[in-house]
């Protein structure tokens, strides 16, 4: 017979799986690089994200989370479709992309 510790670890186990899987969802990331200084362009996804602006052909991205770095900008979200749609807006712009992951 399993001593009473060990049943208590069973069943947090239990509860913390229960709690994840409704908990969790999948997250989709896109690193975008960029050469050449742009002005401000973390601000103007994140006027996009709040629904301020309108990009084209770009589907709106309302869980949109973002890090800028030195020579790249870092995208996630839950949505893979809309952010597939703002990796093509980026391509076309000549810009290079690590791909959806």
């Amino acid at each position: 017979m399993a001593k009473k510790s060990e049943r208590r670890i069973v069943v947090v186990k239990k509860v913390a799986r229960r709690f994840l899987e409704g908990e969790a969802k999948a997250e989709f990331r896109l690193k975008v690089y960029h050469g050449h200084e742009i002005k401000n362009l973390a601000g103007l996804l994140r006027s996009f994200r709040d629904g301020k602006i309108v990009m084209a052909g770009v589907m709106p991205l309302p869980d949109l989370g973002l890090k800028e770095a030195a020579d790249s900008i870092e995208f996630w979200s839950g949505n893979r479709e809309s952010l597939l749609s703002l990796e093509k807006w980026f391509t076309k712009r000549n810009y290079l992309t690590t791909g959806l992951w």
